[in-house]
């Protein structure tokens, strides 16, 4: 079983240093197999903002974690446009990380990470054909045995992002994304963005989807919370035999809390939940991850 911190949106620049502390501690005692951060490590990509983002995943790295991430759309300059347009992601790779597609793999996943966020696009995500050859190349060799997990900023999928149903832009050239997933038998995609909680089956989301499982993680530490749901990352249990189990740790005020624990299993066709949690459900989306 691979264990598996997701975290999403750190924000550094509007985010709340307690709990970025409460964060640190819980993954120090946890112990995760890989930390995965999918994007937005800065609020306006900022080089102080940086620093102060590359100092806490040193920090994390000197504790002994493995570590994968990739940007987000706020790691590229918004207001300095010569830089946005010129050397967008220049900051990104100079404090966080020169692979924009990182890959891991051990005995259990293979995990790789894809950079969604463009300069012309502002706030939505994108997918060229090049990443999407890379899905192809990278997957093709794992071993069936193996869960391939999918990183990405952007979600490839329409999601809802409000209380009312509404739903947001699917990444750009979601339509041919989605066959590269399907063609490299993707089993878990991992993204944030929205600052919400959300699991759901690919397919049942779009027809044709393929076999993957969409979960999305909240926003960790950032104090830019959206419909009330408050900060929190998902805990993944990756079995083999298409067995996953998500847990949601939320912030609660003191401390972070375990809020939803769902147990998904893979039928041949969808993944269907078993909610395992005995404590409240916290955050509209999170109720989606427990139904």
């Amino acid at each position: 079983m691979a264990r598996i911190a997701h975290l999403s949106d750190i924000h550094f620049g509007a985010n709340d240093p307690k709990i970025v502390d409460a964060a640190t501690a819980w993954l120090d005692e946890r112990r995760p197999d890989l930390i995965i951060i999918s994007g937005d490590f800065t609020q306006r990509a900022r080089i102080a903002q940086f620093k102060a983002a590359a100092a806490w995943l040193n920090q994390l790295r000197a504790a002994g974690h493995k570590l994968l991430v990739v940007p987000g759309n706020h790691d590229i300059p918004l207001y300095d446009v010569v830089r946005r347009f010129a050397a967008p992601l220049d900051r990104y790779k100079r404090y966080i990380s020169n692979d924009l597609c990182p890959f891991y793999e051990d005995e259990e996943v293979a995990i790789l990470g894809l950079n969604t966020a463009r300069s012309l696009t502002i706030k939505d995500g994108r997918i060229n054909h090049d990443q999407m050859d890379r899905v192809r190349a990278c997957f093709g060799p794992v071993p069936p045995e193996k869960t391939r997990i999918l990183v990405t900023h952007h979600p490839l999928f329409a999601m809802p992002i409000g209380t009312g149903g509404e739903l947001s832009e699917a990444v750009g050239q979601h339509d041919d994304a989605v066959v590269a997933m399907c063609e490299a038998g993707v089993h878990l995609a991992l993204a944030g963005h929205f600052h919400r909680t959300y699991a759901e089956s690919a397919r049942k989301m779009v027809e044709r989807a393929g076999g993957a499982l969409v979960i999305q993680a909240g926003t960790a530490t950032s104090t830019r919370l959206r419909n009330d749901e408050p900060q929190s990352f998902n805990w993944l249990h990756v079995r083999r035999n298409n067995e996953i189990e998500v847990q949601v740790i939320v912030w609660d005020g003191a401390g972070f809390q375990r809020a939803s624990h769902v147990d998904y299993r893979h039928d041949g066709e969808v993944w269907e939940a078993r909610d395992m949690a005995e404590g409240p459900v916290v955050g509209s989306m999170a109720k989606r991850v427990t139904r």
